[in-house]
């Protein structure tokens, strides 16, 4: 039971406010609603529409996530 949340990846489909983000999941193609982690705003890794983002999730909800990482194209 270390570490039961979801990584999946995705793609940013829109900017919303206060660095929240929607993001179309490739494999089933739903959309959720993502903020970025705190290592990413710390760090300023800027995210826009169209990037790839690894995506956490709970297993509990599964229409909220967190960005965790922005992969290469």
């Amino acid at each position: 039971m270390p570490n039961e949340n979801l990584r999946r990846e995705g793609i940013v489909q829109e900017n919303l406010p206060n660095a929240t983000f929607r993001v179309k999941l490739d494999d089933d193609g739903t959309l959720i609603f993502a903020h970025l982690a705190g290592k990413m705003r710390l760090h300023f890794i800027k995210v826009l529409p169209g990037d790839k983002v690894v995506v956490e999730m709970t297993p509990y909800d599964h229409t909220k996530g967190r960005i965790v990482l922005r992969t290469k194209q």
